[in-house]
This record gives C-alpha cells, sequence and structure tokens, in this order.
C-alpha cells in the first residue's frame, strides 16, 4: 500500500529539483469545476497530485499538462481526443480515460478515471491502421506505480532505457482498449 501523503511529497520534490519553480497547486473548488465540466471524478491521487504538487509541469519528461487553462490541458485534450474518436471511421478514445502527459508524435500518457488506482496507459496510435484499440497498452495499474517508476529512473521512456533489460518488456497491449471504445455512449464526446 502507497503512502499517498509521502509519494506525494516525493513527486513534489523531485518536480522542483527537475525544473525549478512550478505554477501554483489547483484549489479544491478548481478540481471540482474541472469533475463538473469532464462528468465524472478524478481518481484521488491525480486530484491531490492537481492540488498539492502543481497544475502540470511535472513528472516524466515533457511533464503533466495543466488541468485547466490556456493551451492544451488535460480537458482540452480530452475533449478534442473524444470529438476526433466520435467522428472518425475507427474509433479510439474511450471515455473516462484522460491524456496527463504528451509523449510528442500523437502519444500520451493517459489515467483510466474508471478505477480508483487510476491505471496508467500509454496511447501510441503511430503504427495503428484499422484498429483504435490497437493503439492502447497498460503502463501501470495504477498511477501510484507509475509515478515510482520516475522517481526510481527506471520508466521505458528514459534515453538509455534501450541499454537495461525493463522487466516484461515495457508497456503492454491494454485489454480493455475494444470493449472500453465499443461501450461510447451516444452523443458524449467530452468536455466543451
Amino acid at each position: 500500500m502507497t503512502d499517498v501523503t509521502d509519494l506525494v511529497s516525493r513527486v513534489a520534490a523531485r518536480a522542483e529539483g527537475d525544473s525549478g519553480p512550478l505554477p501554483p497547486g489547483m484549489s479544491p473548488e478548481d478540481i471540482a469545476e474541472a469533475e463538473r465540466l469532464l462528468g465524472f471524478r478524478l481518481p484521488p491521487l491525480l486530484a491531490k497530485l492537481y492540488q498539492d504538487v502543481a497544475d502540470g509541469g511535472f513528472g516524466p519528461p515533457g511533464g503533466f499538462l495543466p488541468l485547466t487553462g490556456e493551451g492544451p490541458t488535460v480537458l482540452s485534450t480530452y475533449a478534442s481526443e473524444r470529438r476526433s474518436s466520435a467522428r472518425d471511421a475507427i474509433p479510439y478514445w474511450p471515455e473516462g480515460v484522460l491524456p496527463v502527459l504528451d509523449w510528442g508524435c500523437g502519444m500520451y500518457a493517459a489515467v483510466d478515471t474508471r478505477t480508483e488506482e487510476g491505471a496508467v496507459l500509454l496511447y501510441e496510435p503511430n503504427a495503428v491502421d484499422d484498429d483504435g484499440a490497437a493503439a492502447w497498452f497498460l503502463d501501470a495499474g495504477s498511477l501510484a506505480a507509475w509515478l515510482e517508476t520516475w522517481l526510481a529512473g527506471t520508466g521505458w521512456y528514459r534515453e538509455d532505457a534501450d541499454e537495461d533489460d525493463l522487466p516484461l518488456g515495457g508497456p503492454v497491449p491494454w485489454e480493455e482498449a475494444a470493449a472500453r471504445i465499443a461501450e461510447q455512449p451516444a452523443g458524449r464526446e467530452g468536455p466543451a
């Protein structure tokens, strides 16, 4: 069992060391408003990070997206991907999966809000042509485990990761992807 308070403190310390001053954290009211716009709650650890660490800018390379505000944010990116997925001949973005970090080249780290632990998924669309589910991989069973990997410097995304034998070879296909994409509720594309 992860001590959330300790984990959040270690994330904050690492973030300050990596990037210097961060944007202020969000108020509980701001997080509640973001959840209202989304139509669902954030996993508790994700909400605590945005409240107690910062509104983005921390985490693995590229840093967490801000939850709300100007430019690319969690809410704007989620809404954009949900709209595109709903219009696409090959749907690809499930409801409740929030993009929290932009890896570049269309790739995202995303948190599954349907799990209390906030499973972390990798969205990698670049090799997919006829199955949106094939773009989804399980990176970590929980946000806490994913953050511990980052803190330990053992993530698959490290520049020198190819020099190591990663356990299980890194992310594995997300078995729930096809079912979650197929259950798209009509008219529900995400926040405006």
